[in-house]
C-alpha cells in the first residue's frame, strides 16, 4: 500500500481502530513469548536482576494483552 494511502477497512476488512487494537494484542503476546527466551537466557547466565528485569517485562506485556483483549471484546460486541 503507497504511503499516502490509508486502510479503513475496505481491503481488509477491518476498520483501522479495530486492526490497530488486535496488532497490539498480538504484539503484546509475542513479546511475552520472546521475552520468555530472554528470561531462560539471563537465567542460564545467572544474572538475577536480568532475569527479574525481563520477568517484570514479561508481566507488562501480559497485562497489556488481556487489557488489549477486554477492550476488543467490549468494542466488538457493541
Amino acid at each position: 500500500m503507497h504511503p499516502t494511502q490509508q486502510e479503513t477497512g475496505t481491503v481488509t476488512g477491518t476498520q483501522d481502530k479495530d486492526y490497530n487494537l488486535i496488532w497490539f494484542v498480538e504484539q503484546c503476546l509475542s513479546n511475552v513469548l520472546r521475552l520468555e527466551n530472554y528470561i531462560a537466557d539471563a537465567e542460564r547466565a545467572g544474572d538475577k536482576e536480568l532475569t527479574d528485569f525481563f520477568r517484570r517485562a514479561q508481566a507488562e506485556s501480559r497485562k497489556g494483552a488481556e487489557q488489549g483483549k477486554d477492550f476488543l471484546r467490549r468494542r466488538l460486541a457493541g
